[in-house]
């Protein structure tokens, strides 16, 4: 069975995009059978980036068992609000502590904004500073508009079959990433 991770990548109270995440896990359990780790970024307490966590001489609990995860992880699906045009510092931070972990890793991507164009400026930026590292980057992304209505705080969508629809071409893509991974190592 497959190991993925899901990373919600908000650490900003009030923070909607968490509602996405959960909603990926609910959907990977039921629909695919799939229990997905989330982690939620809120609940580490990373510095700001300051070194790779290879280089580091001793890295905290935190971001070893963080690194351990997602090294463990068949693939990763990332939970991105849109900020500005942007991605949030949080998620940046992670990408570059980590390098082997994301060599040849499939990550898809989740996108979310409180506006109409459902984050689509943050996914060529996502994609770029992953592709940079080598790790393997899904499309279609899933994009998620108005999360404030689209969602509700428990991961239900307002428009389930739509949603997931959507999610599945997003998740069923990384799926055949991973398949194809483990045929090529």
């Amino acid at each position: 069975m497959e190991k993925i991770c899901i990373i919600s990548a908000s650490v900003r109270k009030g923070r909607e995009s968490h509602k996405a995440a959960l909603y990926i896990r609910n959907l990977l359990k039921d629909k695919y059978r799939i229990e997905a780790r989330l982690l939620d970024l809120m609940t580490y307490n990373f510095p700001l980036f300051e070194e790779r966590l290879k280089y580091l001489e001793s890295p905290s609990a935190e971001i070893m068992d963080f690194a351990e995860k997602v090294r463990e992880s068949d693939g990763v699906i990332m939970v991105v609000p849109e900020y500005n045009g942007g991605y949030p510092a949080s998620i940046k931070n992670i990408i570059d502590l980590l390098t082997d972990e994301w060599r040849r890793k499939p990550v898809a991507f989740v996108v979310v904004s409180n506006g109409h164009f459902a984050g689509s400026q943050v996914i060529f930026a996502l994609q770029f500073s992953l592709w940079k590292i080598r790790a393997l980057t899904v499309s279609p992304a899933l994009r998620i508009a108005d999360i404030e209505t689209s969602i509700d705080g428990d991961g239900i969508p307002a428009d389930k079959a739509g949603m997931d629809r959507n999610a599945s071409s997003t998740i069923n893509e990384l799926l055949w990433y991973i398949e194809a991974r483990r045929k090529m190592a």
